[in-house]
């Protein structure tokens, strides 16, 4: 039943729950798809045994027609998110080993929506990347070759696994996270949706934290209907988050209308950067035509602060995560080196179970916090961050969504980029101003460049207006029509 994989998550939902299909069989059509593209290694851990089981707990609520909101559809999910019994790793031999006790609040809410855990996809570790080559299991390879050179390409990062289980139809939805882009900038590369809530709406309880005050997650599917209804099952209040905000989530696939007649699209002039590749800014503009031609208003918008984003978040997610990765030292859990002493057995254990990514940010991080500095480099940067919120509280006075890029180019070559830190980084340049502010963001796939990689469009909306958002990136999505899908290289090469 290889075609079960071609489903996208609503019509694996809806064919569950009407018996055109049973949950055992749309999971193990899943899990022989996981087998076949193992290629990608987009998965750490495969979990067909317990996804089998939950396959027929779902068959059973079926035939008792008691089904739940996702009834038997089979989720990756990123290897940041605790799950009770089944190794999480963050992508990193500091907890290689680890199987936590407890499951973390946003599996834990698809689980009782009645999704199936397919597997835990890969990373770059601890959520550090911008193109899955920082993983200790190994790079991502994107499904999409270009037409031109054939090279492997990334995925995007840092939720690369879960992007590319979702692109090769190896995963009819995942989940991912969202620090700086983590979720968007890989949706772009991999021609599929990928959407950041609002910092709040998702609980982190039970998320290996990277940057607490701007890690936030979020769906990544084929569509946009998709990603509205994964996330209906994610989100909500919980106790055990002091972050997470006592807001009922609405019924966020209602929102989609087919229409945005007299919603006002912002575009903001500070995301047209010198060099940007005129594919990109085509698609850009093209994409707000889309939309006027849908009935909606264009209407530009300034953000000035835009500039200081990318270098206002590397100060304040690195200072985030030095205090949040000094818990693993090699004495409570993960990864414990021999040692001479206890000085030397932190020292070894940390500098055997970070990579160098993860040990540059720490260092980074240490740094903009130590005295003589906090001031000048993380209280400097947290000002800024008031400000780039500011600019778009005045922003969405006049307009209801931003319409920019997602990234500043297609999905580059692997390695390229690997030996420039500043390169690698300024793929997060669109992405990263919205999660400074807290702000919700979607990537929908818009079209494709000359070579054949595919390319996304951004929306970004008011605080906890998910509705709208989802509303344009539905027209959007529905104007774009891109169909095109990656080639299945890998199943031809024997993967």
């Amino acid at each position: 039943m290889a075609d079960l994989t071609d489903l996208t998550l609503a019509e694996a939902r809806d064919g569950v729950r009407s018996g055109t299909f049973s949950a055992t069989e749309l999971t193990q059509a899943h899990i022989d798809a996981v087998e076949g593209a193992r290629g990608l290694n987009a998965f750490i851990t495969e979990t067909p045994e317990r996804a089998l089981a939950m396959a027929a707990d779902s068959d059973a609520r079926v035939a008792a027609n008691d089904p739940r909101p996702m009834e038997g559809v089979p989720i990756a999910i990123k290897d940041l998110f605790c799950t009770d019994g089944v190794r999480t790793t963050a992508g990193s031999h500091i907890l290689e080993n680890f199987t936590p006790p407890y499951e973390s609040s946003v599996t834990q809410n698809i689980w009782d929506a009645g999704g199936v855990l397919l597997g835990k996809t890969n990373l770059d570790e601890f959520a550090m990347g911008s193109s899955n080559e920082n993983s200790f299991f190994g790079p991502v390879e994107n499904p999409w070759r270009a037409a031109d050179d054939g090279q492997s390409r990334v995925p995007g990062g840092s939720s690369g696994g879960s992007a590319a289980a979702v692109a090769a139809n190896i995963a009819p939805g995942a989940i991912g996270t969202d620090t700086g882009g983590s979720i968007r900038q890989p949706a772009a590369f991999t021609g599929i949706v990928g959407m950041k809530p609002t910092y709040g709406r998702c609980s982190r309880w039970g998320t290996v934290a990277f940057a607490s005050s701007l890690d936030q997650a979020g769906p990544m599917t084929r569509t946009v209907q998709d990603a509205a209804i994964l996330l209906e099952s994610m989100a909500g209040f919980d106790a055990k988050d002091s972050t997470s905000v006592d807001i009922a989530a609405p019924k966020f696939e209602a929102a989609l209308t087919g229409e945005v007649k007299g919603l006002k699209i912002g575009i903001p002039d500070e995301y047209r950067l010198d060099g940007m590749p005129s594919e990109i800014e085509a698609l850009w503009t093209q994409g707000a035509e889309w939309l006027r031609d849908a009935g909606a208003e264009i209407v530009p918008v300034s953000l000035p602060m835009t500039q200081y984003a990318l270098p206002a978040y590397y100060i304040v997610a690195p200072a985030e995560a030095s205090s949040n990765l000094a818990r693993y030292d090699g004495i409570r859990y993960g990864l414990r080196e021999d040692a001479e002493d206890l000085t030397d057995l932190y020292e070894t254990t940390r500098a055997s179970g970070f990579g160098g990514e993860v040990q540059r940010r720490i260092l980074i991080g240490t740094y903009a916090l130590s005295a003589g500095y906090y001031d000048a480099y993380y209280l400097k940067a947290q000002k800024v961050r008031t400000r780039i919120a500011e600019d778009f509280r005045q922003a969405f006075e006049t307009v209801d969504v931003l319409l920019t890029p997602t990234a500043p180019s297609e999905a580059f070559v692997a390695g390229s980029k690997s030996d420039d830190p500043i390169a690698m980084y300024l793929n997060d340049v669109f992405t990263v101003p919205g999660s400074m502010a807290g702000l919700p963001g979607i990537s929908v796939p818009a079209g494709n460049a000359a070579n054949g990689l595919p390319l996304g469009l951004q929306i970004l909306a008011k605080p906890f207006d998910e509705q709208t958002l989802f509303r344009a990136a539905h027209v959007l999505e529905m104007a774009a029509g891109v169909t095109a899908r990656p080639t299945q290289w890998w199943k031809e090469a024997g993967a």
